[in-house]
């Protein structure tokens, strides 16, 4: 490529300044003002050789270099990026060109280069967390799932979740089980979980239901005498002949890797080989209406169950939890996923998306930490 020089140039300037470490792997952080006064985050990474260049809050393909030897678009993947490499090239020396400029300006006064970054980077562009009584209270289209609940289900829910009913498994252990056992406590769920949209047939048997809407990938649950108590031990334990491998015997209404519902049983402990614990699992907002309504037909049906952070779902009805802000350029898929669990992030949000109310909430909202970049003995 023909910015492959300006590439070396700029990676032996930036081996002054301080880096961040990710197991191995050396980290820089540079946000930086371009010619148009346009702010840019580029990361660096260097794993063992090879540098790797990627503009975080822009579109352009990052670049994959090792020192005097090569510069080349990175791949995305394992799989090849056909661009033309022309208008990369000027884009890139553009950029670097900036940064450079910015590595400059940091290195006379790191301090006051850093307090513009904090003071100036675009808020759209930052993480942050909100409280989400704030949200409920401001926007008013904010999907509410106490609302699609109604107000019975979530005192009721609350209730349940006080008096400690998810939360010991000495009053969750069921002493024994066969897999008619675990077919009724799915045909429960079912009917109580049954969406607006949904064809269900309340006829059918425990172990139909199970056929119709689980995943499939039973693991033999479905070939072992369902009234055998002595089987369906063995199957858990694993020592069944027809209990094979990799499927999702547990997975009771179908979804993705995030919204599926899960019914699992296991022992109390590892290696036990009395007793067993059910437990149900439904957190994302798509289901969790539905992952309620059927937890709380399973307790009144008097079914021993365990009930996956019911602590938290109590805080999402309650607009306990924050809602996290995302970077524009951010995907908003999965992207609670990326806030520490003490920060109780279920759903997320753009900032954008807080329109007319952003001076309102301001005050409220917790911002990541920007990067801090210095110089080496800065």
């Amino acid at each position: 490529m023909k910015c492959s020089k300006q590439v070396y140039a700029f990676l032996k300037s930036l081996i002054r300044f301080e880096y961040g470490l990710t197991v191995l792997d050396h980290v820089w952080n540079i946000i930086f003002l371009d010619k148009q006064s346009h702010w840019n985050h580029l990361q660096v990474t260097k794993y063992g050789d090879t540098f790797y260049l990627v503009h975080i809050d822009g579109e352009l393909p990052g670049l994959e270099g090792v020192p005097g030897k090569s510069v080349k678009v990175m791949s995305g993947f394992g799989c090849p990026v056909y661009v033309d490499e022309r208008d990369i090239d000027q884009q890139w020396e553009s950029m670097l060109e900036s940064a450079s400029i910015w590595l400059d300006k940091v290195e006379r006064d790191w301090i006051r280069a850093n307090r513009q970054i904090q003071a100036d980077y675009p808020l759209d562009r930052r993480y942050g967390i909100v409280p989400h009584s704030l949200v409920r209270a401001s926007l008013k289209e904010f999907w509410r799932v106490d609302e699609e609940l109604g107000k019975r289900r979530c005192r009721k829910f609350i209730r349940r979740v006080e008096e400690g009913v998810f939360f010991d498994e000495s009053r969750c252990k069921v002493d024994t089980l066969s897999a008619a056992d675990y077919f009724e406590y799915c045909r429960i769920a079912y009917i109580a979980g049954k969406r607006k949209d949904e064809s269900l047939d309340e006829r059918l048997t425990g172990r139909e239901m199970y056929e119709r809407y689980a995943d499939g990938r039973h693991e033999g649950l479905l070939d072992i005498d369902e009234d055998s108590l002595e089987e369906f031990a063995d199957w858990i334990d694993g020592t069944h002949p027809k209990r094979i491998g990799g499927g999702h015997p547990w997975e009771i209404k179908r979804g993705g890797n995030t919204t599926h519902i899960n019914l699992s049983v296991r022992r109390p402990s590892y290696g036990a080989k009395e007793g067993y614990l059910v437990e149900l699992c439904g957190a994302s907002s798509s289901r969790l209406a539905e992952t309620v309504k059927m937890v709380l037909a399973l307790v009144e049906a008097s079914k021993p169950i365990m009930f996956t952070d019911a602590e938290g779902i109590r805080s999402r009805l309650l607009a306990q939890d924050n809602i996290g802000i995302v970077p524009e350029n951010g995907s908003l898929h999965r992207a609670n996923q990326r806030f520490p669990s003490d920060q109780n992030v279920y759903d997320v949000l753009h900032y954008r998306s807080l329109g007319r109310y952003k001076k309102r909430m301001i005050p409220f909202i917790a911002w990541e930490p920007l990067p801090v970049l210095m110089p080496k003995n800065g």
